[in-house]
């Protein structure tokens, strides 16, 4: 040990930080993991033929599946969905409550994405006044739950919001309704339906992990070096001033 001496504050400053890299590297490593087991399932399940609104109410797990719906549109109660941007573009996307005939459950579905680009004046959408078959799938957000927040106390429509929760929705309105959002497919009365299923994919993960890795490896590199340097200035040290007693 006396040919390594890197120095309390040093010393201290590695055991701290060493491992909440490494940590922070597996850390990223298991989200990439993650990341790649839900898209292998959404895969999975989009490849599936769409199954009856009836199964939806008994599907232990039901994120990603695909659904076939015939009801109508809720026109009155429209939410937009703010801050969404597809090919650099500003815009928002359009939800509104469905009424499923076969169950008479309300279902929240995301009829896709509107450009916004003039804030003075309100996006425009129109809806089928008829009823209507379309197929959707259960989107539930990668971590948590799908969240909607809308002022309850507002009578205005359409709602802007940032982010949502379907049972205010639905208690707000006096509803029985589905706990998730559906995204429509692409159909007669879908907007743009281009959906990203996680906003950063296994790929980035697994480099951000390479990058804490790195950063502890070079951490610890340093401290090793500079404990050896110190060490030998100590002993160059030692040796002029025994020399100079001599």
């Amino acid at each position: 040990m006396k040919r390594f001496r890197p120095g309390i504050v040093p010393t201290i400053v590695v055991a701290l930080l060493l491992p909440l890299l490494v940590s922070l590297g597996f850390w990223q490593l298991s989200r990439g993991a993650e990341k790649s087991a839900l898209l292998q399932t959404y895969t999975e399940r989009r490849a599936a033929e769409p199954m009856a609104s009836s199964e939806l109410l008994n599907t232990q797990d039901p994120a990603f599946r695909r659904v076939r719906l015939h009801g109508e549109f809720d026109a009155e109660h429209s939410l937009l969905l703010d801050n969404r941007q597809r090919d650099g573009k500003v815009g928002v996307e359009l939800l509104q409550p469905f009424r499923d005939q076969a169950t008479g459950l309300w279902l929240l579905v995301n009829r896709g994405w509107l450009p916004w680009p003039d804030r003075r004046t309100a996006p425009q959408f129109k809806t089928p006044a008829e009823a209507l078959s379309l197929d959707a799938w259960v989107y539930v957000s990668p971590g948590a739950t799908f969240q909607l927040h809308a002022d309850p106390s507002t009578t205005t429509w359409p709602q802007i919001i940032t982010a949502v929760e379907p049972a205010k929705l639905w208690t707000t309105l006096n509803r029985e309704g589905f706990a998730y959002e559906l995204r429509e497919e692409t159909g007669p009365a879908s907007y743009q339906a281009d959906w990203p299923v996680v906003a950063m994919g296994p790929e980035k993960h697994i480099a951000y992990a390479v990058q804490w890795f790195a950063m502890a490896i070079a951490l610890l590199g340093l401290f090793i070096y500079l404990g050896w340097h110190n060490a030998k200035e100590k002993h160059h040290g030692s040796s002029h001033e025994s020399t100079q007693h001599v």
